[in-house]
């Protein structure tokens, strides 16, 4: 039923959104140039790797850091309008089509991230990431966060990643069909208030 669910949605929301999946599209070719997506390996269900997709918001081809913070010079201002209204998530409805993502479930880290998970941590690779999950709400301004740490990816792997593993291993003990809807509409209240 989850899978049915995530699949009807995520493409209505495709058909839905279409015009302003264009726009940005453009937005960000007449701004940044292409490629107009940025693709990265997450680790998905069972440990697999797959491919996210999302609008790219930074310089094409300028090294760093595998986190990003609201001071990271590699975000174009338009892609730094798109990362706090989280427009730049929007392809990932496509990731949820082919079934490598869920509309709710913990969020897919990279894979240099997951080797440092421990064996109770790695329980949240037992189901589909989500677009969503209940750490994504409680940190919905992570990148500001970890602008205040001298050393951002120590904050994170030390801090950070561990609050959200816990807060997403309690998600998997409640997990349903109203907890994730209840969460995808949370998910909603928060954006539309931080826009």
């Amino acid at each position: 039923m989850k899978r049915s669910f995530d699949f009807v949605v995520a493409l209505l929301g495709l058909l839905i959104l279409s015009p302003l999946l264009l726009i940005i599209s453009l937005a960000t070719l007449a701004t940044m140039g292409s490629p107009i997506f940025f693709r990265q390996i997450r680790v998905g269900r069972g440990g697999v790797d797959f491919k996210i997709i999302k609008f790219r918001s930074m310089i094409r081809d300028r090294a760093g850091m595998a986190i990003t913070t609201g001071k990271d010079t590699r975000i174009t201002p338009f892609g730094r309008f798109l990362r706090r209204t989280k427009l730049d998530e929007l392809p990932q409805l496509f990731n949820v089509v082919s079934g490598d993502m869920s509309l709710v479930g913990p969020r897919p880290e990279v894979p240099q991230f997951v080797r440092l998970y421990t064996e109770t941590q790695r329980r949240v690779l037992a189901v589909r990431p989500g677009l969503t999950d209940p750490a994504s709400i409680v940190y919905r301004d992570e990148e500001s966060v970890l602008a205040r740490y001298g050393d951002p990816e120590r904050a994170y792997i030390e801090k950070i990643m561990p609050a959200k593993l816990k807060m997403n291993l309690a998600y998997l003990e409640k997990a349903g069909f109203w907890t994730d809807f209840g969460l995808i509409l949370k998910t909603l209240k928060r954006l539309s208030l931080n826009r």
